[in-house]
């Protein structure tokens, strides 16, 4: 139980520093977008590297960020019935939705996306704009990252589920472990 219980405040920690660390992209952003609509309408200036520079802070932004938004429980739901329902029952939901939703959406990511990023690597694959950045081989490696990072959140969201529906008083005690609001509405998670 301690380790269960270890393993969700490491990750719930990991996700929180990474989340708030890839938010400073999101400035990145705005500062290369201004520079590249100053530099192309003030100075008459255009470069592939920041056009492209551009995309690879965008598609970062939401691939490492997409299981911090899950985490801090901001992500899209489609809920009819949900805020109705006993903690309990909603503890269920999410479990049932985690091991038979996300965890095999996860699982397909990975295993279609392996060999797209893995023939990339083999060519160390670059922009196709001879100008363009080198490294799209980098960027694609986030099809890969991006669902990683998703099943370890999720597998920390099963251990807090789990805790929940079975071991309620060890969550409680050890309710000051977990720092963030999450998907149920015990004390603590």
């Amino acid at each position: 139980m301690h380790l269960l219980k270890l393993f969700i405040r490491e990750q719930n920690r990991f996700q929180h520093t990474l989340g708030h660390g890839i938010a400073w992209l999101s400035f990145a952003l705005v500062l290369a977008s201004c520079a590249a609509v100053l530099l192309r309408y003030g100075f008459d200036f255009s470069s592939s590297k920041l056009d492209e520079t551009l995309v690879y802070i965008h598609a970062s932004l939401f691939m490492l960020g997409i299981a911090y938004t899950y985490q801090q429980n901001q992500h899209v739901r489609v809920d009819v019935f949900y805020q109705r329902l006993s903690p309990r029952h909603q503890a269920w939901v999410n479990l049932l939705g985690a091991l038979f939703f996300v965890l095999p959406v996860m699982g397909f990511i990975i295993w279609s996306g392996l060999s797209y990023v893995s023939a990339s690597w083999a060519i160390q694959e670059k922009s196709i704009d001879a100008n363009g950045l080198a490294y799209v081989y980098l960027l694609k490696t986030l099809i890969l990252i991006m669902p990683a990072l998703v099943l370890l959140q999720t597998l920390s969201f099963i251990a807090q589920y789990l805790l929940e529906l079975f071991a309620p008083a060890q969550l409680k005690s050890g309710a000051q472990d977990f720092s963030d609001e999450h998907h149920t509405t015990a004390e603590g998670i």
